[in-house]
């Protein structure tokens, strides 16, 4: 009898043990995840030496962008050359220089027998013509500025996006690399308890079978950070920066006043619709300057000289005038009229594609602002406090092993979640500060 009393105190206090082994490795595994919860809070301001470490802020991100990216670039040289075309669309054509020998005598006598002349010629374009060439080239340059404002408002937007990717990338995979740490412990300390015979090999199984999880979704997330630099730094035009550290962290609250300042403020300015107005105000110059092109444009001209066999001197006078038989400009006057047409459409489209855009992009973000909200006050509190119960629970002998496992898999899923809400969040208004300050590049939504 003592003997058996004996075995079963050994067999107690190796279990005993082997409890304590585990709460030992689930508490890190806890403070881990509790680590991960805890908001992403940045200093107040950027390390002093980012340029010289490469540290990459969003400022100096848009700044980098609309610096060197080659759209603008691009974008800059049409405005150029649209200025060049508008300065050219306002002068007259040239002078003709006209040298000319007549009633050459072919028999008899030679050059000094002809009658010579030397002249001047111009080209006048009829009333109203060059007016509304300059008017065009005017209104050119409108349009590849509203252009460029548009692509630069575009690359902020896209810069903003792609700099939140990577910060939700970056704490997506820190926070499943601190559960791939909490999986292996857990898969330790299940191995011992079997090895122990203190549990079934069932729950050595199940305490892998998250571990592999974890280290998938691992994984799948360093590819896809990966991906999200590579991205930023196309974006950036500076490819040497896609092991660049970023600095900022995702911004975990928003006001719903953003969506007070609707489209009935910003419409009328936005460059897509400053563009597109650009472009109808062309069309209708052009159909206006097709309506003059049947009026032909008079060539003038005068000259002097002598006439041979006498000597004497003369002056000439020339006019003529092209007869608007044949080309009346009907297929002119046709294109211009129907690009008219095509810009007004351009414009009734654009217009509303805006404010589609603009209400989708209002009911994602009131979404996301509802969904950071519910999960950072209700969601993550009720996990973590489950996870607290369930540990103290499990030191207690009230929770088995595979209890703790659940709890821990489901606070580690609830942080993954809130990562990725944050990320809907600040894309939703980045896409808001796109339409409403497009020339913005100053962020509002890092901190």
């Amino acid at each position: 009898m003592s003997v058996l009393r004996l075995g079963f105190m050994k067999q107690r206090i190796l279990s005993v043990a082997l409890r304590s082994l585990a709460w030992s490795l689930v508490f890190t595994g806890g403070c881990w995840l509790g680590f991960a919860a805890q908001p992403a809070d940045s200093p107040a301001s950027p390390p002093s030496s980012s340029i010289a470490t490469n540290v990459l802020t969003l400022e100096m991100a848009i700044r980098l962008a609309l610096d060197g990216n080659p759209e603008l670039r691009a974008s800059s040289g049409r405005i150029e050359a649209a200025t060049g075309r508008a300065y050219q669309a306002k002068l007259w054509s040239n002078p003709e220089l006209t040298l000319s020998a007549e009633d050459w005598p072919v028999n008899s006598g030679g050059f000094s027998d002809s009658k010579q002349t030397i002249g001047v010629g111009q080209t006048i374009p009829f009333p109203g013509k060059k007016k509304f060439d300059r008017q065009i080239g005017a209104s050119g340059v409108r349009l590849s500025e509203a252009e460029l404002s548009l692509r630069r408002g575009e690359l902020v937007r896209d810069v903003k996006m792609a700099f939140y990717q990577v910060l939700a990338v970056e704490r997506l995979a820190d926070v499943a690399g601190e559960l791939v740490k909490v999986a292996e412990s857990s898969a330790v300390t299940a191995r011992k308890r079997v090895v122990a015979g203190a549990a079934a090999d069932q729950e050595q199984l199940r305490a892998e079978i998250p571990l592999e999880q974890a280290r998938t979704e691992l994984s799948g997330f360093q590819r896809e950070l990966v991906a999200a630099r590579q991205t930023l730094a196309l974006l950036l035009g500076r490819p040497d920066l896609s092991e660049a550290p970023l600095w900022g962290a995702l911004a975990e609250t928003a006001s719903l006043a953003l969506l007070d300042q609707g489209p009935e403020q910003w419409l009328a300015s936005h460059p897509s619709v400053v563009a597109v107005k650009a472009s109808r105000d062309q069309a209708e110059l052009e159909l206006r300057r097709a309506r003059l092109e049947p009026y032909p444009d008079v060539r003038m001209g005068v000259s002097g000289g002598r006439i041979g066999e006498t000597g004497q001197s003369i002056i000439e006078l020339g006019l003529s005038v092209p007869l608007p038989i044949v080309d009346r400009s009907r297929g002119r006057k046709q294109e211009a009229q129907a690009n008219v047409r095509i810009a007004e459409a351009n414009q009734a489209a654009i217009e509303q594609r805006l404010l589609r855009a603009w209400g989708t992009a209002g009911k994602r973000f009131r979404t996301a602002v509802e969904q950071v909200a519910t999960y950072r006050d209700r969601i993550l509190p009720k996990a973590n406090d489950a996870l607290r119960l369930v540990q103290a629970g499990f030191e207690q002998g009230k929770f088995g092993f595979i209890d703790l496992l659940d709890t821990q898999r489901t606070t580690a899923e609830a942080r993954l979640a809130y990562q990725q809400k944050l990320l809907e969040l600040n894309i939703a208004q980045a896409e808001l500060e796109a339409l409403i300050q497009p020339q913005s590049s100053q962020p509002s939504t890092t901190k």
